[in-house]
């Protein structure tokens, strides 16, 4: 401690030709950084869940094309129509289950979609559930 004293009590220097730099700067200088850059959205995608998709057997698959038949045949009607289906994931396997209720637009046999009053397009082969209604 003896080799400090002819420096500890003296005063803060204060430079004359560099302006003092802001509390809020000189706090950044010590902020954390991220090293790996995008590797916290990379685990935060990794830890997204996802869904697998559910298969239907053949009576449920008969049953869903019986009810698309029906809404063909009445789609002059623009019935409202009440759809599970699953969305597969763009990033990685698996999807998700969405349920919409809307008014039906048309359907496309030999595509088979069902295209929705608001352009969502919905494959047959996805739909899990499917009710509608006449007015």
């Amino acid at each position: 401690m003896e080799s400090y004293e002819d420096i500890l009590y003296l005063e803060h220097h204060v430079s004359k030709k560099h302006p003092q730099m802001s509390i809020y700067n000189r706090a950044a200088q010590f902020a954390p950084f991220a090293a790996l850059s995008g590797h916290g959205e990379a685990i935060a995608e990794t830890a997204r869940l996802t869904e697998g998709k559910i298969e239907l057997d053949d009576y449920e698959k008969l049953k869903l094309d019986e009810k698309v038949y029906i809404l063909q045949e009445r789609i002059a009607e623009v019935p409202e129509v009440c759809i599970t289906y699953f969305r597969p994931d763009t990033k990685k396997n698996g999807g998700a289950y969405l349920t919409i209720s809307q008014g039906l637009k048309k359907i496309c046999p030999q595509e088979r979609l069902l295209v929705m009053a608001d352009d969502t397009k919905i494959r047959i082969e996805d739909i899990l559930e499917l009710s509608f209604k006449f007015y």
